[in-house]
């Protein structure tokens, strides 16, 4: 039999994104699922914008996937490896089947409109990913694959059912491996995704940057279990490690009497005084940053001074540990420092000087 002279039959590449889907992917959407941290996202230099922000979708449609509590935590955490998968496909053969019954089934669970719109348009994402070259693949693939890791962790060591007994994690080394997880490795990705795209960011010692990147991670991750200590304590998660409760003859269970307020405040300390640590490596992060790309070093200022004013709240705060208690910063405290930081963007020196005003702040409290 003469064989055949046209190449093997393969499914059609789907066609490019038109302007106005990925402008409602990357700005509508992401607008309404990323919350301050928006403000970050579209100051970026547009050179890595696009992939920041897509990298960012599909870390908050993980999220949503891990966090659909009306589903039971085995058909989550499959899920969750149905998810990973999808970056392992070839874009010329993508499992559609499987991507839309993913994207169906949780659509249905999900309370906020920004979550359902997220997990609606979830295939143009991976459309739009794979766009991408296949460097940018590459450093979202493996963000993804571990920050999930961080999801699995919630799902195997917190209850799932609503009415169990809450549990804390084992110890220390267990808390920074799950910020490394959710957070650490952001600031390895964000470097890694500048540095490809930025040649101002290559002349840098980019072991070191992304060795200060994680730190940086950890640290606003530590802020956000610290002022979410309330809401996470009534899903059954708390991120105090077991080890420091002990220390100060405390069950977990006792968290919710009234005087644990008091009871824990040297536990907070000692985490507030690990956060200021990471946070300190942060500053030195953006010191390192060139003076260049200025929008690259003003999206990494606000984060590192919202975290720093919220560590303030933290530690003055009376309801730290109710489940509907609003530990953050004003939203005319968000307009300041943004306005303030344009400052800084004119001197190093003058970034450090205000970054120092706001830590000891934080550090007159603790003593």
């Amino acid at each position: 039999m003469r064989p055949s002279s046209s190449p093997p039959s393969r499914l059609a590449v789907a066609p490019r994104l038109s302007p106005q889907t990925r402008h409602l992917l990357l700005r509508q959407i992401l607008k309404r699922v990323s919350r301050s941290f928006y403000l970050s996202l579209i100051v970026l230099p547009r050179a890595a914008r696009d992939q920041v922000s897509l990298a960012y979708l599909f870390c908050r449609a993980a999220d949503t996937i891990a966090d659909t509590r009306m589903l039971p935590c085995a058909e989550r955490l499959q899920s969750l490896e149905t998810f990973r998968q999808h970056f392992q496909t070839s874009s010329d053969h993508p499992a559609r089947r499987d991507l839309l019954q993913l994207r169906d089934h949780f659509i249905s669970h999900q309370g906020s409109e920004g979550e359902r719109q997220l997990m609606h348009h979830l295939p143009e994402c991976f459309q739009l990913y794979a766009e991408l070259p296949a460097s940018d693949q590459r450093l979202i693939r493996d963000l993804v694959a571990t920050l999930t890791q961080g999801m699995e962790m919630d799902l195997t060591q917190f209850p799932t059912e609503d009415g169990e007994a809450p549990r804390a994690l084992p110890d220390a080394d267990a808390l920074d491996r799950y910020t490394y997880y959710v957070a650490g490795v952001v600031g390895a990705f964000w470097t890694n995704i500048h540095a490809a795209h930025l040649p101002h960011l290559q002349r840098l010692d980019l072991d070191h940057m992304r060795a200060l990147g994680i730190r940086f991670g950890k640290g606003l991750q530590l802020t956000n279990v610290l002022k979410d200590l309330g809401s996470d304590l009534r899903m059954g998660r708390c991120y105090l490690p077991e080890t420091y409760l002990q220390a100060h003859q405390l069950d977990v269970s006792d968290l919710r009497q009234p005087d644990a307020q008091e009871r824990i405040q040297p536990i907070v300390h000692r985490l507030v005084c690990d956060t200021l640590d990471h946070l300190d490596h942060a500053r030195e992060y953006i010191c390192q940053l060139p003076m260049r790309p200025v929008r690259l070093r003003l999206s990494c200022m606000w984060p590192l001074l919202f975290a720093l004013q919220t560590l303030e709240v933290i530690c003055t705060s009376t309801t730290l540990l109710e489940p509907d208690a609003k530990v953050k910063i004003s939203r005319q405290a968000v307009y300041r420092t943004m306005l303030n930081s344009l400052w800084c963007l004119l001197s190093r020196r003058g970034f450090e000087r205000y970054y120092d005003r706001l830590r000891h702040r934080v550090q007159c409290i603790l003593s």
